[in-house]
């Protein structure tokens, strides 16, 4: 397949710009695979779907503040993207201006708080060293929610709470795995209650979650790397569920790129291998996915790996009717719109 063929025309009007006044009553579009037919429900109704002795699972990544809003000794203005923290008060990230920010050059944050520029990387990215007397304290005291480039808004206060799951613990993403914004404590407690078990992963999200595929064949697209943990309960619980009957729903991108990453196929069946690292996987047509059932997703940006994923879960077909059934019937899109359940 072409990257052209994930491509589809979106309004602006539905690029979600705030968060559903509760985080349950968002949309939620079914997405039946086995006849291929499309049902409009609310997320609360997602209990509907699921049966006791399936597993949901969750990743409690955590966002942190990476934009570090400054200026450069001109007094112009300049930002600091931090990505990840590769040594002790070094750190991986993306600058603005890129032309202007060479090294040696500084970025003054906050009295006392300044981002020294130390390196170009090859993938053009910068190294920082951050000067505070506790850099991780003044990331949090003066560091910025990173909400996606297509809101098109600074942040506000209330971000810092709705930009994160509710059952986020690990800090250590750039941006938020947003299929799990819709879950509210109540729900989980419904689903619970009903005997679906709970497995809980870990995947710090990137910043090239956002990049778009821009070759014309995906195959050439160079996927980002993003640090992922199956632990050994997970693990077990997984392997018990498709045991005993249970069906693995993965809720959102993350998980299920975690779930993949960390799945071992075999003459039996299969198992989940627990462990922890880096993985660069691209779930996309023809592959399909072996390690979850189901998946709760958003819906994505065009020409997307995240799109591509979907279309491996759902089927290509499917997936373009239904994203255009979603635009033809006011969803809203991205990380702070509605939602889908692949069954």
């Amino acid at each position: 397949m072409r990257t052209a063929d994930f491509d589809f025309q979106l309004p602006e009007s539905l690029i979600a710009q705030e968060p559903a006044a509760r985080r349950d009553a968002s949309r939620l579009m079914i997405v039946h695979r086995d006849r291929g037919t499309i049902e409009h429900r609310r997320f609360t109704d997602l209990a509907e779907y699921l049966r006791a002795g399936d597993a949901l699972v969750l990743n409690t990544t955590r966002v942190f503040r990476a934009r570090l809003l400054g200026t450069r000794d001109s007094g112009a203005p300049a930002e600091v993207f931090l990505l990840r923290e590769v040594a002790p008060d070094t750190w991986e990230a993306m600058v603005q201006p890129g032309n202007k920010l060479k090294p040696g050059r500084r970025v003054h944050i906050a009295p006392g708080f300044d981002a020294e520029i130390l390196e170009a990387t090859a993938r053009g990215t910068r190294l920082v060293r951050l000067h505070a007397g506790d850099p991780r304290a003044a990331i949090a005291a003066h560091g910025h929610i990173p909400l996606p480039p297509y809101i098109a808004r600074g942040d506000a206060p209330a971000d810092a709470e709705r930009y994160q799951t509710v059952f986020a613990r690990e800090e250590g993403s750039v941006a938020a795995p947003t299929a799990g914004l819709h879950f509210t404590p109540e729900l989980l407690a419904v689903l619970e209650t009903a005997g679906v078990r709970r497995a809980e992963v870990l995947l710090h999200v990137g910043a090239g979650t956002f990049k778009p595929v821009d070759v014309e064949d995906p195959a050439d697209h160079v996927m980002h790397e993003e640090w992922y943990d199956l632990p050994v309960a997970a693990g077990a619980l997984l392997d018990a569920t498709r045991a005993a009957g249970g069906r693995i729903c993965a809720v959102g991108t993350t998980s299920l790129r975690t779930l993949e990453s960390a799945y071992e196929a075999s003459g039996s069946g299969g198992r989940f291998r627990a462990g922890s690292g880096e993985t660069s996987i691209f779930i996309r047509p023809p592959h399909r996915p072996r390690a979850a059932d189901l998946l709760v997703t958003n819906f994505h940006l065009p020409r997307s790996t995240l799109l591509m994923l979907v279309a491996a879960m759902a089927g290509y077909d499917l997936t373009m009717r239904a994203y255009e059934t979603a635009v033809r019937e006011g969803y809203r899109f991205y990380s702070y719109g509605d939602a889908m359940l692949v069954t």
